[in-house]
């Protein structure tokens, strides 16, 4: 979907595939997202209803590529759409023809804990809405048929092939889960042994249960639950070396969430390694130790069912060295994650696969989305298991590359947009109430807030949808407006920030100006502040849309100034990953400014020896890379350069940079942040400082670069050296691969030294980073595990190396006399953030990492308009993931450029320059340099710079300055309404 928007919405023809009935791949079918904990199906449904409705993007679901041939810019690919029976011109989404078939078979939806009918919806938020006939499970009753009053089923329609030209093509297949009857686990066997997305449909809202923790054998509540690691992963003995990336962070999600429901049941996870690895993932795993979540660090041998029905786990213990038993009420198995039936695809698309099945990548560090097909693209977990973000950050990058493609870059200039209505002088309101599955209805009583609505002054229509972001829901809202001739809205659902655009663009396609709308937010405010009070949140519910109806009563049509777009980028920062954006932006048609603070190209990839996990020389990326950068017309370089100063806003920036003590002014449309990070000095951890050959990892870069390195015969890495603690709680993330990879180039070099690794979890979770793991232990490299109450010691004396570990296995200290030592020192952003963050008014969280717009689905966006994110300013990553970000953010950026135009949200503030005293607190408060004083000596705002805060009318002294669509006028009356005691 991201690979789809981010080309259709520069103004280019995509044509979007799934072979499911819906989009929304795996993510639809999860609970939460870690590390923030989002509704998912809150997250992507809104996005999958943009993608629906989207105009350049031919939506083509039940479909599969049946042939491709041509080249790149001139593809020719024929589609085979299976028909599913239903008209979607016809198709009311009613679902009628559900209650009438006679046929249940297992819902693969829901994991096969469900039955579903032979005619059915995939889920409630599908897209497209219509109902699909599996013809392999129908018995051809007709029931269906007869009981369509819309007339959509037609049981003589027929499969077809449809054929397409295109530029180039993007995979983005996803993955499956692998179904574990081959362990020793019980899964297949015993009925309460099932795996995590199983475990994620007992945890939704619109899952078989509704939300709530059931054993599947008998339907009660556990009492003790549990989850093993790895299962069928990291495992020589099933030919699946690689790490699954994500399980320990969905295991900890959902015992998290398990607790946070109902405390008195236990968790336990059995793990080998914790791979906290990502931003904000340490954080939360301590999270869910602090919330009671038991980790045991073990190798689990098998399960076995006792008399009493619960399941038993026999693992060893790797603290102790025991084998140990732990009886358990339900059993959760992380399996591991495998391609999505790939294989005949790549065969029909002439691409190569990799030894698992996955696609394989021209270069798993340099060029993760390109396959070895040219003009063929991919993204996501097709290329290897990944996170959300990581996946969002390839598909954007893919995209980018898939454009350059295009032969003929003119975009369309055509904008759909439907002729606005007057909404007349009296206040209509409708009002819908979502359920939200059980998320809201769980915990309040929807029907009654709705019959309440109703009795409201002024409320015309209202009404209760099970998901009122879904798009069957959009089309019921449509009628409901101009059936009723309602002339403004009030939704009362989710949050506001995630769901209100979906419902203004809804009014926006009947012809109702946006922003005559309004959210309550009562799942945030009501359901889940107060979900041990029914009463009580279904109180508050009404009073949120009593509330929310009084101001939209007085709100009035606002509309979007629209500004060009200057067709020239700023990106800060020349490593690798400024050096990436700047290449692809330029190959899509752009000007760019690079600047770069030091005296040459490169950043930390130029002090870098080879690369992990393909042991490639540094110098062979990076010399290819300047040269590039070097022949490319559309690249202006700066040296030696900073960013004084900057004015302006999206599409018209204008910035001073200092080079040399010399100013020079550049004008640019968008801004590409790419600062990447600095090492830090562990002084006073393991003896750094103290000794010349106690070294940070970046220190023996250097020294193998240059071939320097000190004569040795032991030599000791020690992992998360000021990292992973309370002063800086999270991951470096790309540590431990350095320290594998180092460990190994020095027993190379010297095999007979002795090699070890002193670690707390190896985090060896990238494609083929696992695989290189294990070789290196094979080689003789010795890995030995501490935690954090018992780090090891160095001692510095004579001139000598000392360092004293606790032994896990011998449960004893143990002395080992190094020649060299070194350290996995922390990473930090670089020491430019904070003037960046003043500069560009961009959030700079823990570690000088900057905070992108939303963790999951915008990592390269900022908050700020036009201004975009990548690599390690983002968060500390290796060079495969920072050049996916890269060129992700290059696509981003790209977005308004070839547009040619934005628009600017009108919630702005306006002055009343009659009021206005000219005092200029305004101009001191913005945060947005907004406001300015002109030359009547009065304040004026800068429309296009304003982001509706309020600060600058909350502290004016005249009260001179009104927000659009937060009046006094609108504030006071919704104060007012909430302090009145409902009846």
């Amino acid at each position: 979907m991201q690979a789809a928007l981010d080309v259709a919405d520069k103004g280019f023809k995509v044509v979007l595939l799934d072979k499911s009935p819906s989009i929304g791949g795996s993510m639809v079918k999860l609970d939460k997202t870690f590390p923030t904990n989002d509704c998912s199906i809150c997250t992507a449904a809104p996005k999958m209803v943009e993608v629906g409705r989207h105009p350049n993007i031919d939506l083509l679901t039940y479909a599969e590529i049946a042939q491709v041939e041509g080249d790149v810019g001139s593809f020719r690919v024929t589609v085979w759409k299976r028909t599913g029976y239903v008209d979607p011109a016809k198709c009311t989404g009613c679902g009628d023809c559900v209650d009438c078939c006679p046929v249940e078979v297992p819902n693969e939806f829901d994991a096969y804990l469900s039955q579903r009918k032979a005619i059915f919806l995939q889920f409630p938020q599908a897209v497209p809405s219509v109902y699909t006939i599996d013809i392999d499970c129908c018995v051809g009753c007709g029931a269906c048929a007869r009981n369509c009053e819309a007339e959509a089923i037609n049981f003589l329609d027929h499969s077809q092939e449809v054929e397409y030209e295109v530029s180039s093509l993007i995979v983005a297949t996803g993955f499956t889960v692998l179904e574990p009857t081959e362990m020793l686990y019980g899964y297949g066997e015993y009925p309460d042994v099932i795996t995590a997305l199983q475990y994620e449909r007992l945890l939704s809202a619109s899952g078989p249960t509704q939300g709530e923790i059931v054993r599947p054998s008998d339907g009660k509540k556990p009492k003790r639950v549990a989850w093993i690691q790895c299962v069928g992963s990291r495992s020589p003995k099933y030919d699946r070396l690689y790490c699954s990336r994500v399980c320990c962070m969905y295991a900890t999600k959902e015992a998290m969430i398990t607790r946070d429901h109902h405390p008195d049941i236990d968790t336990t996870v059995f793990y080998l390694d914790m791979r906290a690895y990502g931003k904000g993932f340490e954080e939360y795993y301590n999270l869910a130790e602090d919330m009671g979540v038991e980790y045991i660090r073990s190798r689990p041998v098998e399960a076995f069912k006792k008399e009493n029905g619960n399941i038993v786990v026999v693992y060893e213990n790797t603290y102790t060295g025991e084998v140990e038993e732990r009886e358990f009420d339900l059993l959760v198995l992380s399996t591991a994650l495998i391609p999505s039936q790939v294989r005949k695809l790549s065969e029909i698309l002439g691409i190569d696969l990799d030894e698992n099945g996955f696609i394989k990548e021209k270069d798993v560090v340099f060029a993760p989305f390109e396959t070895s097909r040219e003009g063929i693209y991919v993204a996501g977990c097709s290329q290897g298991p990944k996170d959300i973000p990581d996946s969002v950050a390839q598909a954007c990058a893919a995209a980018c590359k898939a454009l350059i493609d295009v032969r003929n870059k003119e975009p369309e200039k055509e904008k759909h947009t439907v002729q606005e209505k007057e909404p007349g002088d009296n206040p209509r309101v409708g009002v819908v109430v979502c359920h939200c599955g059980k998320n809201i209805a769980g915990f309040l009583d929807v029907e009654e807030v709705t019959e309440y609505a109703k009795t409201l002054s002024n409320v015309v229509y209202a009404e209760h949808e099970a998901f009122a972001c879904s798009e069957d829901a959009q089309v019921r809202i449509k009628e409901a407006v101009e059936k009723n001739e309602v002339n403004r809205l009030v939704v009362a659902a989710c949050s506001p920030r995630t769901h209100a655009f979906l419902f203004q663009q809804t009014l926006a396609d009947v012809g109702l100006n946006k922003y005559l709308f309004e959210m309550a937010n009562i799942r945030n405010h009501c359901s889940w502040v107060h979900s041990s009070d029914r009463e009580r949140a279904t109180e508050k519910a009404k009073d949120l849309v009593r509330s929310a109806v009084k101001k939209v009563g007085l709100q009035e049509p606002l509309h979007e100034m629209e500004i060009g777009v200057s067709k020239r980028a700023l990106v800060i920062g020349g490593g690798i990953s400024g050096m990436s954006a700047a290449l692809n932006l330029a190959r899509l048609g752009m000007y760019v400014y690079l600047v770069e603070k030091e005296k040459t190209l490169g950043g930390n990839l130029t002090n870098v020896h080879v690369l992990f996990p393909s042991d490639i020389p540094a110098k062979n990326v990076l010399q290819p890379l300047l040269k590039k950068v070097k022949e490319e017309s559309n690249i202006k370089v700066f040296l030696n350069t900073t960013l004084k100063d900057i004015s302006g806003y999206i599409g018209n920036y204008e910035a001073v940079l200092t080079m040399k003590g010399k100013d020079k002014k550049i004008e640019f449309g968008t801004i590409v942040v790419a600062t990447g990070f600095s090492e830090v000095e562990p002084y006073g951890k393991y003896g750094y400082g103290e000794h010349k050959n106690i070294l940070t990892e970046l220190e023996l870069e250097k020294k193998l670069k240059d071939k320097k390195v000190p004569n040795y015969k032991t030599a000791v890495f020690i992992g998360c050296a000021l990292s992973r603690c309370e002063e800086r709680p999270f991951c470096c993330r790309i540590g431990c691969g350095n320290a594998v990879k180092n460990a190994k180039l020095l027993k190379e070099k010297n095999p007979d030294a002795h090699i070890f690794v002193l670690y707390r979890d190896v985090r060896t979770f990238g494609k083929k980073e696992e695989e290189y793991y294990e070789d290196v232990q094979r080689k003789g490299v010795k890995f030995l595990r501490f935690t954090e109450d018992k780090e090891p010691e160095v001692a510095v004396k004579d001139g000598k190396i000392t360092i004293t570990v606790f032994d896990q296995f011998l449960q004893e200290n143990i002395e080992l006399p190094a020649d060299l030592v070194v350290l996995n020192a922390p990473l930090e952003g670089d020491d430019t953030a904070e003037d960046l963050k003043k500069l560009l008014k961009i959030p700079l969280g823990e570690g000088r990492y900057f905070m992108e717009a939303h963790a999951k689905i915008r990592p390269l966006d900022f908050p700020t308009d036009g201004v975009y994110l990548c690599g390690a300013a983002h968060s500390p990553k290796g060079i495969a993931d920072s050049v996916s970000q890269a060129v992700g953010a290059a696509s981003r950026a790209a977005v308004p450029m070839m547009k040619g135009w934005v628009t600017i949200e009108p919630i702005t503030s306006f002055v009343d320059a009659d009021l206005c005293s000219g005092c200029g607190i305004c101009i001191q408060v913005c945060p947005y340099s907004a406001v300015e004083k002109g030359a009547d000596g009065k304040s004026h705002v800068i429309e296009a710079l304003c982001k509706g805060c309020g600060a600058c009318g909350a502290t004016c002294p005249q009260g001179a300055i009104t927000m659009k669509g937060y009046t006094d006028a609108q504030l006071e009356t919704m104060v007012d309404t909430l302090l009145e005691v409902s009846s």
